[in-house]
């Protein structure tokens, strides 16, 4: 066992030692060590219970013949720091997640690794930070929130609650009805209702085999997420236990391969995922060494059918209503239908049977949650990849989301920051027919790369939603939608196009082409850059002035650089 080299042998008396402290006897020394890697945290609705959901999980393992060691890592609720300078510590979160996954797996040797994410950032920090370690592990999300309802019975949930301040500022709802959708758009824990980023990446992950079938879609604090949780640590001791050859197939790199990337990004397709997936998968496409580029987003949407719409994108259906109309294997079922050989690779799972064994027997329960692909909301996937002179290396759109026209050209009002662009929009500055751009909130600019819900949402609320667009170096939350368009790289403070651009600028954008463009010559673009100097923030957060040394674009997936060391 690979927890052998910290317990095993006459001068490993002094590590015995101080594991007895904790509580071990003399027949543990013989069983595996299993790390139980929890983000419990309170402030946060997804996971302020998982500590129950921890206690769970070690009572399965221990009585699986196995030794649980609970440790934790951190977390931000996106949501709670959206708006404000909090927001900044976001997406850097990620990477500390990460390297406290390597550091404690490493430093104490355990044999494999349970982890229990949920929300944003939080999903694949763990799951870079699995990768690196290398060892059998087995993911188990703590689970969707239920849907809200108001009190005349509309379905709502966090996206309602923040386009509801729009709705507000414009008068066409009052403050009774805002406190209202404020006091029951989040009614229980769990990860927000809808396919915002967290059950994107929960569902991704039944996807690439590393959790159980449900994982992205059984409500929190369930009767049958229990169930989940106990069938999730008796998978991880089985492994465990077995010989290191079997054992070794388990290994993170031998389940999350470049096969699981692409099938990832396939259903991400089906289901219309937050646009923050393509950050988070290209980060551990680049962990696991798959060659997959940007590029290939594109080439796997248009073989992809869209069957799957999820609030925001479709406001009356949430991640329980896709469970009870089947759940993801479901989605993965029917969208595999779209070629003779399927759209999906064939791919081992944790479980130890592949995808194709895993999804044989799945069926759609309701064909009006979960379309068939000969009646999809579109035949191509729900995020697009544009390109052009304003987004030279990419920039990404979430079309599931988009509430006007696939093809739009408007004028650009820039803004250096989201709170200039917040201000703005509130001070009536965006008419129908603008491009708001917002920039110098990429992952070197913000630094951190801000969410934008609070723009989207206004602008929603407000009701220009279809007739305006929005464009950021930048990310939106999962909760997004509209023509909003992120990741664009490079970004400003990397001296990219979208620092250039100058009010009443002509840009175009064509999602079915994969354009995005703005109308000037090359011989202006060259003047502007010839007098061009980035903006560079003053911060005197030590963290992020170190994530803004070391941070790559979003189009290499918002990673920190190793190559300088």
């Amino acid at each position: 066992m690979r927890s052998d080299e910290v317990k095993k042998g006459h001068n490993r008396a002094p590590h015995r030692s101080l594991l007895r402290a904790t509580g071990l006897k003399d027949e543990d020394f013989n069983k595996p060590f299993i790390g139980v890697a929890n983000s419990f945290i309170e402030v946060i609705p997804g996971h302020f219970f998982l500590d129950k959901v921890s206690d769970i999980i070690k009572d399965e393992i221990k009585k699986a013949g196995c030794v649980p060691f609970e440790f934790n890592t951190i977390g931000v609720d996106d949501g709670i720091a959206m708006g404000h300078d909090g927001m900044l510590f976001s997406l850097p979160s990620r990477e500390l997640i990460a390297n406290s996954i390597e550091t404690v797996m490493n430093a104490h040797k355990f044999d494999a690794m349970i982890a229990i994410p949920n929300c944003d950032k939080i999903v694949p920090g763990m799951i870079m930070g699995a990768v690196r370690v290398d060892v059998p592990t087995v993911f188990v999300s703590g689970g969707p929130m239920a849907k809200g309802y108001t009190k005349d019975g509309e379905h709502i949930d966090l996206a309602t609650a923040f386009e509801a301040v729009g709705k507000f500022e414009a008068g066409e709802i009052t403050e009774e009805e805002l406190t209202d959708i404020e006091c029951n758009a989040c009614p229980s824990g769990g990860s927000c209702s809808g396919m915002f980023t967290a059950n994107s990446m929960n569902t991704l992950m039944e996807a690439m085999g590393i959790a159980l079938p449900g994982n992205g879609t059984i409500l929190a604090l369930t009767k049958e997420r229990e169930v989940l949780y106990r069938q999730a640590a008796r998978r991880v001791c089985e492994i465990a236990k077995m010989e290191q050859d079997e054992k070794a197939k388990f290994n993170m790199t031998n389940i999350l391969n470049e096969n699981a990337v692409r099938n990832a990004f396939a259903v991400d397709m089906a289901m219309g995922g937050s646009s923050n997936t393509v950050l988070h998968m290209l980060a551990i496409a680049r962990e696991t060494g798959a060659n997959f580029n940007l590029e290939d987003i594109n080439t796997i949407s248009k073989k992809v059918s869209h069957i799957a719409k999820i609030s925001p994108s479709l406001s009356t259906v949430h991640m329980e209503d896709i469970d009870k109309a089947g759940g993801v294997n479901a989605v993965m079922h029917e969208m595999d239908k779209r070629s003779e050989n399927g759209v999906l690779i064939d791919n081992l799972t944790i479980m130890g049977d592949t995808i194709k064994q895993r999804i044989a027997n799945a069926s759609i329960i309701d064909a009006n949650i979960i379309h068939t692909i000969d009646n999809p909301y579109s035949e191509v996937g729900g995020l697009a990849i544009l390109y052009g002179n304003l987004a030279e290396e990419g920039a990404v759109i979430k079309t599931a989301g988009i509430t006007g026209e696939r093809v739009f050209t408007g004028t650009a009002v820039c803004f250096n920051s989201q709170d200039e662009a917040i201000a703005g929009i509130l001070d009536g500055k965006i008419k129908a027919g603008n491009v708001v751009v917002i920039r110098y909130e990429g992952p070197k600019g913000g630094p951190g790369m801000q969410e934008m819900l609070a723009p989207t949402s206004l602008i929603m609320g407000m009701g220009l939603g279809d007739k305006v667009a929005l464009i950021t170096d930048g990310r939106f939350s999962g909760a997004t939608r509209g023509a909003s368009i992120g990741h664009v790289s490079p970004e400003a403070a990397e001296g990219g196009m979208i620092g250039l651009l100058e009010d009443g600028d002509s840009i175009h954008i064509d999602v079915d082409k994969y354009i995005l463009s703005v109308d000037l010559t090359f011989e202006e673009i060259t003047k502007r850059r010839d007098t061009f100097t980035p903006i560079k923030k003053d911060i005197k957060s030590s963290w992020l002035k170190q994530y803004r040394a070391l941070v790559t674009n979003a189009s290499n997936g918002a990673m920190l650089r190793t190559d300088l060391f």
